[in-house]
């Protein structure tokens, strides 16, 4: 019986076949393509909370109130390196959906070198997305005592990556893939934990419901504009744990904050006034009342004297 002969096999036709081999099955192309769609949920919501946070954005409908969103996203634990905590979330975000679909639109011999590394990138970095979530919420439970729907869509978003990752990598040794993820979650459980301790301290000096010291001393010339906006009937409507609210005061200075008409308007503010925020339908922080008219965020103090039409402060 005559044996077929040997075909040649040249380095083109093996790299094809092992590519062929690399590609993703069906069922993961799907997983990538779930987890693409997630991570764009997920980057449209964080990046809505950024621009918010900007001011590039007016108040956004949050469900169960804007007020325990603003309680959330502008606490002492919404911020990072002066950054709204959110940007940071957006740019993970845009790293799963990049890894996710690289490999699926790549061609060649590219495509099936980033298949498996992209399932250990996105492994990773969902666990840790996934924890530090994890963390927020807790501070969101236990610390802040707010509900956020962004927060919560966004951490049910990142357990559903992580869990997506795991089952979709063609895991050759499980055992490594448990280590690396036990060993990111720890490194990120510890630093999430210190973070949020170090962010802690300011309020646990100053005390539940109260806003943080004004440590700037005033000028003259921002004394008199003070006096003005008193004399006017102007309103300066805060929460204590509002950072814009702290820099607008900052740029008054001490002495002339203590002039100010400045309304509390968190419920579990100190002297808070609540009932009349609400009926005022104060929405955002800081907000100012002058002359029947609310303008909301932070004022130059130039800008508040042309508001009312005081000039007797050149230096402003």
């Amino acid at each position: 019986m005559d044996s077929l002969p040997c075909l040649p096999v040249t380095s083109s036709s093996l790299a094809s076949r092992l590519n062929e081999r690399r590609r993703p099955e069906p069922s993961r192309r799907w997983l990538r393509v779930a987890m693409a769609v997630l991570a764009t949920v997920g980057a449209i919501d964080t990046g809505v909370i950024t621009l918010k946070r900007w001011g590039i954005l007016g108040p956004i409908l949050c469900p169960g109130g804007n007020g325990d969103c603003d309680k959330v996203l502008n606490s002492v634990w919404g911020s990072l390196f002066g950054q709204p905590l959110a940007l940071f979330g957006c740019l993970a975000y845009l790293a799963v959906l990049l890894m996710a679909v690289l490999p699926l639109v790549l061609p060649g011999e590219a495509r099936g070198e980033l298949n498996t590394r992209s399932w250990w990138g996105l492994a990773l970095l969902t666990t840790a997305m996934a924890i530090f979530s994890l963390v927020l919420l807790g501070l969101m439970v236990f610390k802040i005592q707010a509900f956020c729907a962004f927060c919560l869509l966004s951490a049910l978003l990142s357990f559903t990556l992580m869990v997506l990752s795991l089952v979709g990598g063609a895991w050759e040794d499980r055992g490594q893939l448990l280590f690396r993820v036990v060993m990111t979650a720890l490194a990120v459980a510890v630093v999430s934990f210190g973070w949020a301790t170090a962010a802690d301290r300011p309020a646990s000096v100053v005390g539940k419901g109260m806003p943080l010291p004004v440590v700037a001393e005033s000028s003259p010339a921002a004394l008199a504009l003070a006096d003005q906006l008193t004399k006017k009937g102007a309103v300066m409507y805060s929460a204590y744990w509002c950072p814009h609210c702290h820099d607008q005061k900052e740029l008054f200075g001490k002495q002339a904050t203590a002039q100010l008409n400045v309304v509390e308007c968190a419920p579990d503010g100190h002297n808070n006034q609540a009932k009349l925020c609400a009926s005022k339908n104060i929405q955002a922080f800081p907000s100012w009342e002058i002359n029947g008219t609310v303008d909301s965020g932070v004022k130059p103090l130039a800008k508040l004297a042309e508001m009312i039409g005081f000039k007797g402060a050149p230096g402003l």
